[in-house]
């Protein structure tokens, strides 16, 4: 192991603490904020525009890209909260919080990706719309780490207050950060004869991610981005649907995220799982939707909540050899989807904001889901 200075000692000390208490920060996080502003009783928390009395489908939502909507002014990070920002060993500051992570404590998979950035979200009335710009992935680790960082570094007494976080003032505005957003996918396995329901969770391998390791999570879950650096994807991709057949493909088959993408664009019409799953989508074997979008208390990671209902015999064809591990963690066996399995997950166990409020909103919505 390389010589480290104190201040990037101070700062793997706070990291370590951050993703062996990520859960529990999370909570406290969202205790700062109106009750209101929470999402159906749980961390996430969310704008009026992003909250649904039921649930929609997902090819309702229009997108929209902007791709000269300005980047946000962002508060100086060196100057508000110097510590997340280390000195190395010649005397020199890390420029940037994704830096930090490269050097120190990288996953991985950490890769400045390109991402169709969330700028403006509106999800109620007869047009629910999501509107983009481009954007890269350590944009938003730049914004969002940082945000968790300080929130850990106070609760260690390594700083006395959340200047930074409080210098974006509502998480939900998105005018004043860069936003990835994720696309937050609920499975469900929906037996038509019995009229029950299981779905399968994903434990998130700290040593895998970047982001949300050591918490329990819905799958499949994407940052939703185009698949390649080449220029036809931006276009070829921008579909939500498109994104999450990549993320069943990688979370729930085990496939690499390589689709020689950067030689030609994606055919998804004769790539046999997509176009399986899209047909399907066409007859109502599959059906899509979207629920709500959030915001994570303490990392601002953005979400998109969706659930994914499969009759249970194409799921069987589809899904019937679910991987146990995959690159990002470890796949969970299906669970009934009823209240016991719901409640148990929502107190006891350390779930992502996203996928407590997602669970939630689906069983309170279950008789349209499973309709």
């Amino acid at each position: 192991m390389p010589p480290r200075t104190p201040s990037e000692e101070q700062w793997l000390r706070v990291s370590d603490y951050l993703s062996g208490n990520r859960y529990s920060l999370a909570v406290e996080a969202a205790d700062a904020y109106p009750g209101d502003a929470r999402l159906a009783g749980t961390p996430l928390l969310s704008a009026p525009a992003w909250r649904l009395p039921a649930p929609i489908p997902l090819d309702r939502i229009t997108l929209e890209f902007r791709p000269r909507t300005p980047p946000p002014l962002l508060p100086d990070l060196a100057s508000v909260a110097p510590f997340a920002l280390p000195t190395r060993l010649d005397g020199s500051r890390y420029r940037r919080y994704c830096d930090v992570i490269e050097s120190l404590s990288a996953p991985a998979v950490f890769e400045n990706r390109p991402i169709y950035r969330l700028v403006s979200a509106d999800l109620t009335g007869d047009e629910p719309r999501l509107g983009f710009a481009r954007g890269r992935f350590f944009e938003g680790i730049n914004v969002g780490g940082p945000a968790a960082f300080e929130y850990a570094a106070a609760a260690l007494g390594v700083t006395d207050g959340h200047a930074y976080r409080e210098a974006f003032g509502d998480p939900t505005n998105l005018n004043v950060r860069s936003s990835a957003m994720a696309t937050c996918a609920l499975t469900l396995r929906y037996d038509r004869a019995t009229g029950t329901a299981t779905f399968p969770m994903h434990y998130r391998d700290p040593a895998l991610v970047g982001h949300a390791g050591g918490l329990y999570q819905v799958i499949p879950v994407g940052i939703f981005q185009p698949s390649g650096e080449a220029a036809w994807n931006e276009e070829n991709d921008f579909d939500l649907w498109r994104g999450l057949l990549r993320e069943y493909a990688e979370e729930l088959l085990g496939a690499s995220e390589e689709y020689g993408s950067e030689d030609a664009p994606i055919d998804y019409a004769a790539w046999p799982l997509a176009k399986a799953m899209t047909d399907a989508l066409a007859t109502g074997q599959i059906r899509s939707y979207c629920v709500g979008l959030g915001t994570d208390p303490l990392t601002f990671a953005m979400d998109l909540l969706a659930v994914v209902v499969i009759d249970a015999p194409l799921y069987d064809e589809l899904f019937g050899a679910l991987v146990e591990d995959n690159a990002e963690g470890r796949v969970i066996a299906p669970r009934p989807f009823d209240e016991a399995a719901i409640k148990e997950l929502t107190t006891a166990a350390p779930l992502q904001a996203a996928a407590a409020a997602l669970l939630t909103l689906a069983h309170t919505h279950r008789d349209v889901l499973l309709d």
